[in-house]
Order: structure tokens, then sequence, then C-alpha cells
């Protein structure tokens, strides 16, 4: 039988027991209560994010079939490189076809000029017929009152003068029309050579153009170019893309943007290596709109069938260079990112566009000086006399 002393010592001991229980709980509650609000509520996490990037689509510039393919999916490629090459049969033709248009015009040309002086030399001796014709009328016309001449003779005369006069006036014509195709300009720079010289090096462009080139450095994927394949211009070969311009859209929802802004931190955990790589970025921009609002078929909030549903927008986060090619990543890997708002001061909007170009490429350049000297060479042999 347990007597008196024993239970007020079970008492006091299930009381200290409860107490200290009621003393963690409380501490438990400010514990995470200053958690909460020094971490949790300064931060905005969403695994509904995944890895973006450029996927730079290798077209065709010209007509030909593929002849050959240098590189396929999943191979590394260096702009500048030679992907794909076309059949430069039919462009060395059209080019050879160029050419001799070219040369053709250049001699057409210099007959045009030479026009000028033979209808000069034309005009000059149109106008001596004039001045024979007037002197015969005048030496006819005393003749003729003195009746030493008929009058059948004088009219002879004076229709003879009018048919120089006539002809005169044609050559003169005809000399106006020829300075007028050839006035101002030198024979080199006379619009017809300069539009055979431009058609001259289309067809030169288009055979450089046989040689497809990455613009970018990249890994080939979608590839669908075959050889032997008869493409056209605009045609897509194949995608590239660069590992290294790689970013995370991080989708949150409406009600947690409220306190995120323009380049604050963000870390960001791959399911690709899990929890052993941590990436960090910032936050780079918000869209301007939600994924339904620049979906194929919108969502039509005004007919009567009218669910509220919590929408997300999507979130730019950049990634560290050095990070990204420490552990790359690919395009649509699932990714879970948080993102630090203690500092919230930044802009909600993004910035206007910069002086210079985000992203180019010279892999497309040609050395169009090289054309323009081999047209000059042609139109000069064909100026020889």
């Amino acid at each position: 039988m347990t007597t008196e002393p024993e239970i007020n010592r079970l008492r006091n001991k299930r009381t200290l027991a409860l107490m200290a229980i009621s003393v963690l709980f409380v501490v438990g509650v400010i514990a995470y209560s200053l958690y909460y609000f020094l971490v949790l509520s300064q931060r905005e996490e969403t695994d509904n994010a995944y890895v973006g990037g450029n996927q730079v689509t290798l077209a065709a510039q010209v007509t030909g079939n593929v002849q050959q393919i240098g590189a396929d999916e999943t191979q590394l490629v260096q702009a500048g490189a030679q992907v794909v090459t076309l059949d430069p049969t039919d462009a060395q033709l059209n080019l050879q076809q160029a050419e001799a248009r070219l040369g053709n015009i250049v001699r057409q040309q210099r007959e045009h000029y030479a026009d000028v002086a033979q209808y000069d030399a034309l005009v000059s001796q149109r106008q001596l017929a004039v001045t024979r014709a007037a002197d015969d009328l005048a030496r006819r016309l005393p003749l003729a009152t003195d009746h030493t001449l008929s009058g059948e003779d004088v009219d002879h005369a004076r229709q003879t003068l009018a048919d120089a006069k006539a002809a005169a006036e044609v050559a003169a014509r005809q000399a106006e029309a020829a300075r007028a195709a050839t006035a101002g300009v030198v024979i080199a720079k006379n619009p017809a050579i300069l539009a055979a010289k431009a058609d001259f090096s289309e067809a030169w462009l288009a055979v450089r153009r046989n040689a497809i080139l990455a613009p970018v450095s990249g890994y080939v994927a979608k590839r669908s170019v075959q050889v032997g394949a008869r493409i056209t211009p605009g045609m897509a070969l194949m995608s590239i893309v660069p590992l290294d311009q790689l970013w995370v859209d991080a989708n949150f929802k409406e009600s947690e943007l409220k306190n995120i802004r323009l380049g604050q931190a963000a870390t960001i955990e791959a399911d690709i290596y899990g929890g052993k790589v941590t990436y960090h970025g910032k936050v780079v921009g918000l869209s301007a709109g939600t994924g339904s609002a620049f979906s194929l078929l919108p969502a039509q909030n005004a007919n009567g069938n009218w669910i509220k549903v919590v929408q997300r927008l999507p979130v730019r986060i950049a990634l560290n260079p050095d990070e990204l090619k420490a552990h790359p990543l690919r395009i649509g890997l699932s990714t879970t990112v948080t993102v630090d708002t203690h500092n919230r001061n930044g802009v909600i909007l993004g910035e206007a566009m910069p002086g210079q170009p985000v992203y180019s490429t010279l892999a497309l350049h040609q050395p169009m000086q090289e054309a323009d000297a081999l047209a000059d060479k042609i139109v000069a042999q064909n100026l020889i006399r």
C-alpha cells in the first residue's frame, strides 16, 4: 500500500515533468517563431523550377543537296565549324554564269560609251550636209530669178536642205539619247555594271554558303537533316545548345512574388546531383506574364465556368558560370530554387535593353571584299581595248 509521502513524491515528480515539457514546448515555439521570422520569412522556395537555355537552330541559307554532315547528336561543335556541306555544283555553275554576264554587260556598256562619239561624229556630218545644202540653195536662187535654172531645180535644192536638216535633227536626238545613258558616270560605275557586279557577288556568296557553319559553340541536338536531302533556305537542320548559356526558370506562385526583387541571391539544387551540389545565382528578371497567358490556348476566365486557379510566374535565375562548368546541366532538368528575399530594395521590372548585343556571332560573316575584288578584276579585264 502506497503511503502518503510516496504519493506526494510521485505527484511532485509528475508536476516537474509536465513543467519541463511545457517549458520545452514554449522554448520550441519561441525558437520556431524566431526561425520563421529570421529565416523562413526571408526566403521563398519552389521545386517547380527547370533549367532553360538557348536552342540555336542551324538553318540553310541556300538551296542544295546535303553532301556531308560533320557532327551528330550529343557531339560538341565550335563556333565557325563546318557542320553541314552542300553539293557545290549548282552554285559553281551559277557563279560562272554570273561572271559571264558581268563580262558581257561590261562589253555592251563599252559599246554604248563608244556610240556617244559615233553619234557626235554623225551630228557633225549631218551639219556639214545641212551647210552644203544651204549653200547649194543659195547659189540656185539667183539663177532661178533670171530663169537660168528651172523652178524644179530650186525645189529640189529646198527639199535637199529640208532632208539634211531632218537628218541632222535625228542625229542630234540619237546623240542626246546616247549621252543620257552614259552621262555623269564612268563606265566602271555604270548602273548596269553595278547591278551585274551585285549579281556576281550574290552568286559568289551562294558558293560560300554551301558550307553551313555553326553560329555558336555547343552540343548538337534534334538533328533532322540527312545526307542527300534537298534543303531550302530557312529549313531547320539541327539545334545547337550552348551549355554555358543556361539559366533556371523558377515558377513561383503569385502569392510568393511580393518580396522577390531583381538582384536577390538564390541557391539552386538540381535533381540530377541532389544535395551534393549547390549552385549560386541571382534573380535577373520576372516574366511579363504567366505561363497560361502565353499558352497556345489561354484560359478564358470570363466564361461562366470560371474556377480560380493560383497562377505561377516564371522568375529567371542566372547561374554562376564557374559552377555550371564544374557541374554541367541540361535544358529541362528539374531543380529546387530558394531565393533570399532579405534585401527588398531592388526593382521588380527589368531594365532597358543594353547598349551591346546580348548574343552575337561572327560565324555568319563573309569577306565580301574578296567578291568585290574579283568583280572589279572581271570588269577591268573586259575594259581592256
